[in-house]
């Protein structure tokens, strides 16, 4: 009984699709100026597993909502919008970066440079990556002069 058992353990554990094993790099999240409740976090995020999954959802005990967005060009004039997922295709990665798909970050409670901003990432598979980002001030965009 027990070499049956273990054998139909070991049937169903093979069979199961493994996890996509995602990473987060290069993540950070933008230091506005003080008493600006919102700010947003970037990052790539990697996927080396062989089929695509799916960002659905970010939390922080540092922040009243997180939500997924990106940037529309629409009749000359930049729009952001709230999206439900961000795909990460199979050995392929997602670029989470200004005006493009980025993780806003509402009702922020503190924020501040060398103070790593915690965040939770959930994807569709129920993987969750914890991470613990950097806060970095906003740069010039290349080509500005001030």
């Amino acid at each position: 009984m027990f070499k049956r058992a273990f054998y139909s353990t070991m049937a169903l554990l093979l069979a199961a699709p493994a996890l996509a094993k995602v990473d987060a790099v290069d993540g950070y999240v933008r230091l506005l100026p003080p008493g600006s409740p919102n700010t947003a976090a970037f990052m790539v995020l990697r996927n080396d597993g062989d089929k695509p999954v799916k960002l659905v959802a970010g939390a922080s005990p540092e922040a009243g909502r997180v939500e997924l967005h990106t940037h529309l060009h629409e009749n000359g004039v930049m729009k952001m919008r709230q999206v439900e997922s961000i795909e990460i295709p199979a050995k392929g990665e997602a670029v989470l970066k200004p005006g493009s798909l980025h993780i806003m970050l509402f009702d922020i409670h503190t924020l501040a440079q060398g103070t790593p901003f915690p965040l939770t990432l959930t994807l569709d598979d129920g993987q969750t990556l914890s991470l613990s980002l950097p806060v970095k001030p906003v740069e010039p965009m290349k080509g500005m002069k001030h």
